[in-house]
């Protein structure tokens, strides 16, 4: 088995963070792998991971990075596929804007979908999406987990009613 996604970050100590979007992915049974590589640290390696994805039959990338979070843009500037940049708030990070702006204001031509600061989960959602588009099984997925999310909001409305306050007049939905 091939991986279909490949999940990217800047060191190890991103995992906790990164883990999200794999385990959606594991959830939904698409094949993904995970490696740690620093735009900074072994650009090296970086050129040569990012030039070699098409071969292997990638189709999405999840680049996580904290800090100066080139490693998202980099892979972007050096691959056809769709790259989406997870920004995550690291020790050296600047309450996380540094990562944010790094991945978000990339140059013309070298776009990276960006989600929220330490937003993991949100990039393996749009990565499956973006699969999905040609996956008539994994679109169906999609739309149970879309559905599931509408099923907890209608279950949280109903367990509001039971709330008590003494000047508590109703909801909007009743």
């Amino acid at each position: 088995m091939k991986p279909l996604v490949s999940i990217v970050m800047g060191s190890a100590s991103d995992l906790p963070v990164m883990s999200a979007a794999a385990k959606f992915l594991n959830d939904l049974q698409i094949p993904f792998e995970i490696n740690a590589l620093s735009a900074h640290r072994v650009p090296e390696m970086v050129f040569d991971f990012a030039k070699k994805l098409c071969t292997r039959g990638v189709k999405v990338v999840i680049a996580g990075a904290g800090g100066a979070a080139h490693l998202p843009g980099i892979i972007a500037a050096l691959t056809p596929i769709p790259v989406i940049g997870v920004p995550i708030k690291s020790a050296n990070s600047m309450d996380g804007w540094d990562s944010v702006l790094s991945i978000l204001q990339m140059p013309s031509g070298i776009p990276v979908a960006t989600v929220a600061l330490d937003g993991a989960h949100n990039a393996g959602i749009l990565a499956a999406q973006i699969l999905a588009t040609g996956n008539e099984e994994l679109l169906k997925k999609i739309q149970q987990f879309k559905n599931d999310l509408a099923d907890k909001i209608a279950k949280a409305n109903d367990e509001l009613k039971n709330v008590v306050f003494a000047y508590r007049v109703g909801g909007s939905l009743q």
